[in-house]
């Protein structure tokens, strides 16, 4: 029996420029925009992963939430406190470039880790961490 990942989730406060960090800055590709009930969930992916997709959703997709629960999100969201996401790439540093020329809010400069990687990390527009690696 095979098994294999499909989607993951990132929650984001504002669509468009998480489409500018993940689209436009990262190159990975939409496949589908939808709205429903005043809400909005982007898919993307990498061309070069057809079977895997990231999901950025609203904070908070649940119409009965209370506004102290949005409020709750809203704050664990701007701490970083609800998504990560690692990617991996062949070349960490060019990478690090890449998404620091384009203004991307820098967690760590790339460095050798103990456990086998090279790996950098940023913050999203919404405050995901999202950490690259490459292996060594």
């Amino acid at each position: 029996m095979e098994i294999n990942l499909a989607q993951c989730f990132i929650a984001v406060d504002d669509h468009d420029k998480a489409l500018g960090f993940y689209r436009d800055v990262l190159g990975l590709e939409v496949r589908n925009d939808v709205g429903f009930e005043g809400m909005r969930w982007v898919t993307l992916g990498s061309p070069t992963q057809p079977g895997v997709e990231i999901v950025l959703e609203p904070p908070l997709a649940d119409p009965n939430a209370t506004e102290s629960d949005r409020q709750a999100m809203a704050e664990l969201m701007a701490k970083g406190h609800l998504r990560g996401v690692i990617f991996r790439t062949d070349d960490v540093d060019a990478m690090f470039e890449r998404i620091r020329a384009a203004g991307g809010d820098v967690l760590q400069e790339p460095m050798d880790q103990p456990y086998g990687v090279r790996d950098c990390a940023f913050r999203d527009p919404a405050g995901n961490m999202i950490r690259f690696n490459q292996p060594r």
